[in-house]
């Protein structure tokens, strides 16, 4: 009976390392922002860049990624991005210059988040769920926002305490020391490596795996590329993770920019995150019962409310509340853009696709962050920026419209 807890143990694993590949680096770079720009000649824009430069190299090698995920043992794959990223942190200690961090992002961080984070363990996990697939991606995910309830604050005391070089250099031994042995202990790509189905049923055989006439038709990548729904998903969840992913990097200059401290100003971060998790259990949750349409309007609704509130007060207790609003629709996201790929193109075909996904969003997706940077240094202020962000919610809830749910189920 124990290997039917199996499949719980895969979405434990994934949010162990949804916690260290997005919480390290993604939900600490706020944290970081000012002390390396500092080092590096003070320019917002030139660290902004930074992220630009990772989610770039995410974007190149994650159709590659996704191939990889459909068709080799995934302990590989995530080990091989957790051992880049452990690598990665390491070399971030010792850089000497803006070029070399550059090359360093995104050469071993860049590489290694795409392989080790969410669209290794989003696939990881709907490969072992069906009838649950949404709340375990929910679960799952809720892993990304603990670790931006926690790391923000934690990162902080490391960067006043030992410096942001010693706050990567203990990243990285951590990554190497406990990840990589961790993921190539545990993982199993599929439930029927190991005699079960999805949700845990039994095989007929209890050890074998269904037949290949069982499975369904394989999805050839240019019929999925021909698909309208494609194309609403990359573009609708492109602008929302335009607008997220600025948000949540300038966050903490934002607010220490209003005249409260560093570590004040981390637990806006640490909210924002923690209102996250019940974001991600919320709609893991509703992602099995209402429509996708539904779903992705909710998000895109929730996120400018919170966007709202924050661009229109400074007082802290009102940007406090806009940022619990934003940071809930923030935890919606990752699950909801799982869910909707494996409920359009199926479990199968899970990785390639969302690989494909990550290119055709990246245009739009990587405007966010060096956008707001570039808007503060050259006017003092973020307004513009976010602004805008605003007007992009409106793009993305008009984009879902266009979303059509398949004609038969897809699994």
């Amino acid at each position: 009976m124990a290997t039917r807890f199996l499949g719980w143990r895969m979405v434990t694993v994934a949010f162990f390392v949804d916690f260290v590949a997005v919480g390290f680096f993604f939900y600490s770079y706020g944290v970081f922002f000012k002390a390396i720009a500092a080092e590096f000649g003070d320019s917002r824009l030139g660290v902004a860049l930074g992220l630009t430069v990772t989610s770039a190299v995410g974007a190149l090698v994650a159709p590659l990624i996704g191939r990889a995920l459909d068709k080799y043992p995934l302990r590989r794959i995530i080990g091989l991005g957790a051992a880049s990223m452990a690598l990665g942190f390491a070399l971030l200690s010792t850089v000497q210059n803006q070029w070399q961090f550059y090359l360093v992002i995104g050469l071993f961080i860049g590489f290694g988040a795409s392989s080790m984070g969410q669209l290794a363990t989003s696939k990881l996990v709907t490969n072992w769920f069906d009838r649950r697939r949404s709340t375990a991606l929910g679960i799952a995910a809720t892993g990304v926002s603990l670790s931006g309830v926690f790391m923000p604050a934690l990162s902080a005391e490391l960067i006043e305490s030992f410096g942001w070089r010693n706050g990567f250099l203990l990243y990285g031994l951590f990554t190497g020391l406990v990840v990589v042995p961790l993921v190539l202990r545990f993982v199993v790509s599929r439930p029927e490596d190991v005699g079960l189905l999805p949700d845990g049923a039994l095989t007929s055989a209890h050890t074998a795996a269904p037949k290949a006439a069982a499975q369904p038709p394989r999805l050839r990548m240019g019929t999925v590329v021909r698909d309208q729904n494609f194309w609403v998903i990359a573009s609708g969840f492109a602008l929302v993770f335009c607008c997220m992913s600025a948000t949540l990097t300038h966050m903490v200059p934002r607010v220490t920019d209003l005249g409260h401290p560093l570590a004040q100003a981390s637990l806006m971060m640490s909210l924002c995150a923690g209102m996250g998790v019940a974001g991600k259990l919320a709609f893991g949750y509703l992602g099995d019962r209402q429509t996708v349409r539904a779903n992705m309007w909710l998000i895109a609704a929730i996120q400018f409310s919170g966007q709202l509130l924050m661009y229109l007060f400074e007082d802290l207790l009102l940007f406090a509340l806009g940022a619990a609003l934003f940071g809930f629709g923030v935890g919606g996201v990752v699950p909801m853009q799982a869910t909707t790929v494996a409920k359009t193109f199926g479990r199968e075909r899970f990785g390639a696709v969302l690989g494909l996904i990550r290119p055709a969003q990246f245009p739009i997706q990587i405007l966010g962050v060096p956008f707001a940077g570039w808007v503060f240094d050259t006017t003092g202020s973020y307004d513009l920026s976010f602004q805008v962000f605003l007007g992009l919610y409106v793009l993305a809830a008009l984009a879902f419209a266009f979303y059509r749910a398949p004609v038969a189920a897809v699994r």
